[in-house]
């Protein structure tokens, strides 16, 4: 199954969703990274994605190279000033659903910021996240929801040079249902922010 993913680099959100999508394709949506050095840093990023690329911004041109402020403020090598990283593909990456979350539509910003608080996004982090996702779950009877790991960071490597002394990548994988069903729950561990911090979130609706 195709799919596409998107990550952001700029001081306003994107909303470019996917282009049109044949029946058994599957759209990934805004992986964003937050860049927080301890002091000013020139840092590069690269991305192996087992995917194409379709858009990036600014121009992927075989990784990133930004100037990071400890707030997480980024700037390019013109001064253009950037919030976090943006990227866009399409890939066959199946997700796990055998833990996870099953919460009504209603519910579901409710339960958003209480895991992702949980995991360690910070409000403005979780809420940009919200922000993105909530309109396309809230009026949804009910929602299926895991939060992925190793399938999605195995096909998704991120390398950050300087290495981070800390790494959150959030990765939401959520398909609609009409009924709830039963799943295990997904355990949710904590992160802790230390030295220099590079924090990711993204997600995909599965079809």
């Amino acid at each position: 199954m195709k799919k596409s993913v998107i990550i952001l680099l700029t001081g306003m959100l994107i909303f470019s969703g996917c282009a049109a999508v044949e029946d058994n394709e599957e759209c990934e949506e805004k992986p964003v990274i937050y860049l927080y050095p301890e002091e000013e840093t020139e840092v590069s990023v690269k991305l192996d994605y087992s995917g194409t690329l379709t858009t990036t911004y600014p121009k992927y041109n075989d990784g990133w190279t930004v100037t990071a402020e400890p707030d997480g403020t980024l700037y390019d090598y013109d001064g253009r000033e950037y919030s976090y990283l943006f990227w866009e593909g399409e890939s066959d990456i199946d997700y796990d659903f055998s833990e996870g979350f099953v919460v009504s539509g209603g519910e579901t910003a409710e339960f958003l910021r209480s895991v992702l608080s949980q995991m360690g996004l910070t409000p403005k982090e979780y809420n940009e996240f919200i922000v993105y996702w909530l309109p396309k779950m809230e009026d949804n009877k009910y929602n299926l929801i895991s939060f992925q790991s190793d399938i999605y960071t195995e096909n998704a490597k991120l390398t950050v040079s300087p290495e981070p002394d800390s790494l959150l990548r959030v990765f939401m994988a959520w398909r609609a249902i009409n009924e709830p069903i039963e799943i295990k729950e997904q355990e949710i561990s904590t992160f802790e922010r230390t030295g220099f911090t590079v924090v990711e979130w993204g997600g995909t609706e599965v079809k």
